[in-house]
């Protein structure tokens, strides 16, 4: 299959190069630096279990979408609109662009600019950019799928394609539910991370840590409730099980703050905290938790 991967970070890397380690022509859209080095070197792709240079494709112009079937769409949740904005005119009529994003409502976003078939994705894998052209996984890489049946390829051909690659996949019609399940995760791990500088192992160690997450889900939940949104699992059991899981993972908001960019926090303690206020349900922990992570993004530049 051909495929391209808009926002070619560590998400977008490292399952693009899964996918072309596996056969698949792939086209990574990512920053001039990356591109460079994807071009004199391959991709590199440290995984837990092989350390490769994969070869494949690199563009810093959104037109080499041109062509794809697949579109992995792993762009900031900030960048949305306007990364959509930028691939409309080159994509392919029969696309099926799939938000591998942050945040609960990027694909609701992202179908209000094009007219190709958008469906979500929930993403649960740790990975960084350990240098220009190197994708370093830490964790874990399991995806569920939003179903769609209106593109020229479908959610469950996908899911069978990624599962054929080394990547955990399953279509699930509640991908709302699961969206929000991430979402609480990142609430309760992200700001957390930024603000002490600490990977996951050692920041839940901490006193006074786990209460702080209790409080955070608490309100997470609640809000959800309040939105008509039907959590699925044992959220708190699963917040304890990311430190297991991915003891040595910095969140993406503390990798933004340590390159000095911007995060995603709008998009996470921050719609909590937006979607509590709309329906009257009080969110302090995470309305600190999103301040003071703004407060260091001015403090950055």
């Amino acid at each position: 299959m051909k495929i391209a991967v808009m926002g070619a970070g560590a998400v977008g890397c490292y399952y693009g190069g899964m996918l072309a380690r596996a056969g698949h022509e792939v086209m990574l859209i990512a920053r001039p630096a990356h591109v460079a080095a994807i071009e004199r070197d391959g991709l590199r792709l440290e995984a837990q279990g092989f350390d490769e240079h994969i070869r494949l494709s690199a563009s810093s112009d959104p037109a080499a979408v041109a062509g794809a079937e697949l579109v992995l769409f792993c762009v900031k949740s900030p960048d949305t609109e306007s990364a959509g904005d930028l691939l409309r005119p080159h994509l392919a009529p029969g696309a099926l662009l799939l938000t591998l994003q942050n945040g609960v409502d990027n694909a609701e976003r992202l179908r209000k600019r094009l007219p190709q078939a958008v469906a979500a994705a929930v993403v649960y894998v740790a990975t960084e950019m350990a240098g220009p052209g190197h994708v370093k996984h830490h964790g874990r890489g399991e995806l569920v799928i939003e179903p769609s049946n209106t593109a020229a390829v479908s959610s469950e051909a996908v899911a069978q394609m990624l599962i054929a690659a080394g990547v955990p996949t399953e279509v699930s019609p509640d991908v709302v539910g699961a969206l929000w399940a991430k979402l609480i995760l990142n609430c309760a791990y992200n700001a957390l991370s930024a603000i002490s500088r600490q990977p996951y192992g050692v920041l839940a160690q901490a006193a006074g840590v786990a209460d702080v997450m209790g409080d955070v889900v608490a309100e997470c939940l609640a809000v959800a409730e309040a939105e008509g949104v039907r959590v699925p699992g044992d959220v708190p059991a699963a917040v304890r099980r990311i430190a297991e899981t991915m003891p040595n993972q910095f969140s993406s908001t503390a990798q933004d703050l340590m390159r000095g960019k911007p995060s995603e926090i709008d998009h996470l303690n921050g719609l909590v905290v937006r979607r509590g206020a709309a329906r009257g349900v009080p969110t302090p922990v995470n309305r600190v938790l999103h301040t003071l992570v703004k407060l260091l993004e001015a403090k950055a530049g």
